[in-house]
């Protein structure tokens, strides 16, 4: 394994282990989502900006945020991702039994997520709204600043593609406009034209140009054209575009920051 690039990961059997331990015995469940009289904080995926803690302020890397909903609070510090019981009661957040993957990130600043850890392991926050902005403050003095997450939007945002894999080169941008589509399938550039209505975008047949490139770039750029010259279904969840084709092909893609 490249250790310039290392990335320990544990089994899907052993991915998730407790922070602490388990407090109590109470039962969580979804709650009012209410702080009082102000907007509900469940169902809603907040990104974490920083956390304050023993007089110290520490920036929160891309990535990490929390959503509470169904007895469930699940997110990310930024590189782990972690779940909790979770109980909201007006102004209060209950978090039991708190658990978390074990990864060793590159380029992410590991002591913020023990400090992200520590506030949400196993205990009651105060939360207070305002506006799209939440603040969740611990026993000790502990406080964590989120915002509300938007959805990105579908068009003028460049698409980079995951899966099918292709070394981050296969990206897609919908210019609503134009009725157009237009990127790289991983080797060679592509123009349609893209109709999006009803969570479909119908798709015509692509122009591209006629590179040959490495044999993995190649069948990305299969999968990928599979998707035109159709109607597939879309959907964005976050900074996720998900597109299916009518034959079932699956493509997902980020929003490139």
């Amino acid at each position: 394994m490249d250790r310039q690039k290392q990335r320990m990961t544990l089994t899907a059997a052993a991915m998730l282990v407790p922070l602490m331990a388990a407090c109590g015995s109470e039962k969580a469940d979804s709650g009012s989502g209410s702080v009082g009289a102000e907007r509900p904080i469940t169902g809603v995926r907040w990104s974490v900006d920083s956390v304050t803690a023993d007089g110290r302020t520490q920036q929160a890397p891309a990535g990490a945020h929390v959503t509470i909903d169904k007895g469930r609070a699940e997110g990310s510090f930024g590189c782990n991702n972690f779940s909790a019981e979770a109980t909201v009661d007006g102004d209060r957040v209950r978090l039991g039994r708190t658990m978390a993957t074990e990864m060793a990130c590159e380029n992410k600043p590991m002591a913020f997520e023990k400090t992200l850890a520590r506030a949400f392991s196993d205990q009651e926050l105060k939360a207070k709204v305002d506006d799209d902005r939440l603040t969740l403050t611990t026993g000790r003095g502990d406080t964590v600043r989120l915002t509300e997450a938007k959805d990105a939007p579908l068009a003028g945002t460049k698409w980079t593609v995951t899966t099918p894999k292709a070394d981050g080169r296969a990206h897609l941008t919908f210019d609503e406009k134009k009725g157009t589509v237009s990127g790289r399938l991983g080797c060679n550039k592509v123009n349609a034209k893209a109709t999006v209505s009803d969570g479909h975008i119908t798709l015509g047949p692509p122009a591209t140009t006629r590179m040959m490139c490495e044999d993995s770039l190649m069948a990305a750029e299969k999968t990928l054209l599979r998707l035109f010259d159709g109607k597939p279904k879309y959907r964005v969840d976050h900074q996720t575009l998900t597109l299916t084709s009518e034959n079932g092909t699956s493509v997902r893609a980020v929003a490139e920051r």
